[in-house]
């Protein structure tokens, strides 16, 4: 029996009709429908269903009932979509049986993601035709039911054969391996050469870094919609070859082809997130796009405009040029233009962030929800909560801060400030929470090492788990070294949610693998993935590597890393410290000449700590801080305090051509030392609570620098957090959160 949907009550009046019993004109239904389609294309959906209620049931046709659902699926109307089915389940009981009707609701019932019932008028329908699997397919396509969609698509051809929509619609669902498949029947149906089929081929091959099959397509096609354009420019972009991008989009001007925002948001994407372009030439690129985009009007979109400031910043543009530029527009006083250039610099440049939000208040704009929650964004990137502290109380005092995704963005933002008892605290008081709530919680204690209160958290979810909460549960699992645990969790994935891995989870668990010494297992893994590894996976096994002395893995881990990101010093670093900590100080001295010679760059280690309302950073050697001398005062009378209860340098990864005093020198001045003695001298002005000394570093915490603080948090009595590239470290009285796994 197929049950009816409960609805809730939709406002449309519908009067009672006393001359329902007579007879309409043969005119009548087709003026009906004609103004139902007029109305309807005019995006005035209401007037379209109040006018059809309000004639007698006499005069509704099946197209009448056809073009309504068909509007309600356009602009995403599912409750008006629902008492529309349950009017004419009222009035015309048999409706349900016919194919053109029911095709167009389950077509409204798919794209407004009410995937259940679609499913059971489909399975209840006696006859169905290429449309009726097609709407399906397309629906669990676009609700990101990548499995399901591919088994009803396999189902259909059982039944009816699939057209270029059936297609087009399966293969933006697919993975590379399923792909292949769906590009193989459509070669042997013929419907390879339709554009539709064309371009989903080339999505499905760019966002599976096939770009090299994905190019051929396109070079192949007879015609390109722009539709091809924008997909190749978008493959290219998440390849992160953002030349050929750029390449990409300057034919298809010179072409004269238009066009639209999606390619704009592309072409902006590629310059901002590609490393190797020559900077001159991006800027100059990014400025006439900007032109472009001004004249267009497209820069009037936020998107747009976010897009296109995100690359301006990242490509080192003057943070001055880009504030005159959003001044000149027409959208200066427009609070959804300076959320834009605070977005631009969130992550950048969270100080330069903080003074455009300061900026917009001085103008009396009021802060929207997308306001506060991209300036918390920006607030997770300094040291201490107290930026945190001050976004959320101006939220209190707006009446927004019960927003779950306001909620959301706190609980991300005072964990990454360090402080994950107030981002276990707003978790808990939250009246609704979403998916990502329960994500980022449970990222939140992975952050800091506390794997066993994730799980614990995992099992109280109410709330179908994604992609993101396993990639969280087997981070947390890694930094915690609980091995058979992840194995269990990476298995239950498609065993038990339906959730097929992707490079993230196989990263995270060739990481617990590797860090617990099982280096033939994590090898497997990474030969038994279904898709190619990336920079990350290899990552993931070079550290593992470098933990466990694995030198000729390492080596081939190295070459692929050198591959990718040639000018990532990466590779080079971790294979330097293998050879150092082997005693190969030859081989180690040849890999640093090997960066000199190529041009690769290390990362120079930086930390930041908050005093007086201010940020200090500090490098190695303390050589960027005025206060120099007394730092280095301060900080060798530590080092002789801790000395004398038990410190002894790790000096094993420094080369051998240096002397052993030199060698003990540098470990000595490593920039979170530095920041730890200036945050001693000014232990009243501290931007911390209590007695906590807060550090926020660029780069991974070295061996000598963490046996360091532990004992600094005995000799102190004060917990010291580290916040390095990788993860929190805890130290209070000789021990770390990490238990020295990290």
């Amino acid at each position: 029996m197929l049950s009816r949907p409960s609805t809730r009550a939709c406002f449309i009046s519908i009067r009672s009709l006393s001359s329902s019993n007579l007879l309409p004109s043969a005119n009548q239904p087709i003026n009906l429908l004609n103004k139902v389609r007029v109305l309807s294309s005019r995006g005035q959906l209401h007037d379209a269903l109040s006018l059809f209620y309000n004639t007698a049931p006499e005069l509704h046709t099946q197209q009448t009932y056809a073009t309504l659902f068909h509007a309600c699926a356009r602009y995403g109307y599912l409750q008006q979509g629902l008492h529309l089915h349950n009017f004419m389940l009222a009035h015309f009981p048999n409706s349900t049986f016919d194919l053109f009707v029911t095709n167009h609701l389950i077509n409204m019932l798919s794209k407004c993601g009410y995937l259940q019932y679609a499913q059971q008028l489909f399975d209840a329908m006696p006859e169905r035709n290429v449309v009726s699997w097609t709407a399906l397919v397309s629906g669990y396509a676009q609700c990101g039911l990548h499995v399901e969609c591919f088994f009803l698509f396999s189902d259909m051809l059982y039944e009816c054969r699939p057209n270029e929509f059936t297609f087009s619609s399966v293969l933006i669902s697919c993975d590379c391996s399923r792909g292949k498949q769906v590009h193989a029947l459509a070669l042997k149906m013929g419907l390879d050469a339709s554009v539709y089929v064309a371009n989903a081929l080339i999505t499905m091959y760019g966002k599976s870094y096939k770009i090299e099959e994905a190019w051929t397509l396109f070079k192949s096609m007879a015609y390109c919609s722009l539709v091809s354009w924008n997909s190749m420019i978008a493959g290219f972009q998440l390849a992160k070859l953002g030349m050929q991008a750029i390449g990409v989009f300057t034919k298809m001007h010179q072409e004269g082809i238009g066009f639209d925002r999606a390619t704009l948001l592309s072409v902006f994407s590629s310059l901002s997130g590609t490393s190797g372009i020559d900077v001159d030439l991006g800027l100059k690129f990014c400025f006439q796009l900007y032109c472009l985009s001004v004249k267009t009007g497209f820069i009037s979109e936020v998107e747009v405009a976010t897009a296109f400031m995100k690359a301006y910043s990242d490509l080192g543009g003057d943070v001055s040029e880009l504030y005159n530029l959003l001044l000149e527009t027409s959208c200066s006083q427009d609070i959804i233009f300076w959320t834009s250039i605070i977005t631009a610099f969130a992550e950048r440049d969270p100080v330069e962030a903080f003074f455009l939000y300061q900026q917009l208040l001085r103008k009396d704009l009021t802060p929207d929800l997308y306001t506060f929650s991209i300036v918390l964004k920006a607030s997770a990137g300094f040291v201490t909560e107290q930026h945190t502290l001050a976004i959320h109380s101006q939220m209190i005092k707006a009446g927004v801060d019960d927003e779950t995704v306001l909620k959301n963005a706190l609980i991300h933002a005072y964990a990454r400030c360090g402080s994950i008892a107030l981002s276990k605290q707003v978790f808990e008081e939250m009246a609704c929470r979403d998916l990502v709530s329960w994500n980022s919680m449970l990222k939140a204690y992975g952050l800091h090492g506390k794997a066993k209160e994730a799980l614990q958290l995992f099992r109280r979810m109410d709330i179908k788990p994604d992609t993101a909460t396993f990639v969280s549960l087997l981070s947390a699992c890694s930094h915690s070294g609980l091995v058979e645990e992840g194995i269990r969790i990476f298995d239950s994935m498609s065993k038990n949610y339906g959730i097929i891995p992707q490079l993230d989870h196989y990263a995270c668990m060739i990481d617990i693998l590797g860090r617990a010494g099982r280096i033939t297992e994590a090898e497997e893994v990474l030969n038994r993935m279904p898709m190619e590894p990336d920079f990350v996976v290899w990552s993931a096994l070079l550290g593992s590597c470098r933990k466990h002395g694995e030198t000729k893995l390492a080596k081939i881990a190295v070459a692929k890393l050198k591959e990718m990101e040639p000018k990532s010093s990466l590779g080079y670093i971790q294979m330097s410290n293998i050879y150092c900590s082997g005693g190969s100080f030859s081989e180690a001295g040849r890999i640093r000449k090997e960066m000199n010679v190529t041009g690769v760059k290390k990362e120079p280690g930086l930390s930041l700590i908050e005093v007086g309302n201010q940020v200090h950073e500090f490098a190695s050697g303390g050589r960027r801080h005025p206060q120099r001398e007394a730092i280095c005062t301060k900080l060798e009378l530590l080092i002789g305090q801790l000395k004398e209860i038990g410190y002894v340098p790790e000096i094993s990864l420094a080369l051998q051509d240096i002397d052993e005093e030199h060698k003990q020198e540098q470990l000595f001045h490593h920039s979170e030392k530095m920041a730890l003695a200036f945050a001693i001298m000014n232990g009243g002005n501290l931007q911390c609570r209590g007695s906590v000394i807060r550090i926020m570093k660029n780069i991974r915490i070295c061996v000598d620098c963490h046996n360091f603080m532990k004992l600094a948090s005995y000799f102190l009595q004060k917990e010291i957090i580290v916040r390095d590239s990788n993860r929190f470290h805890h130290f209070k009285n000789e021990i770390c959160s990490c238990n020295d796994y990290w």
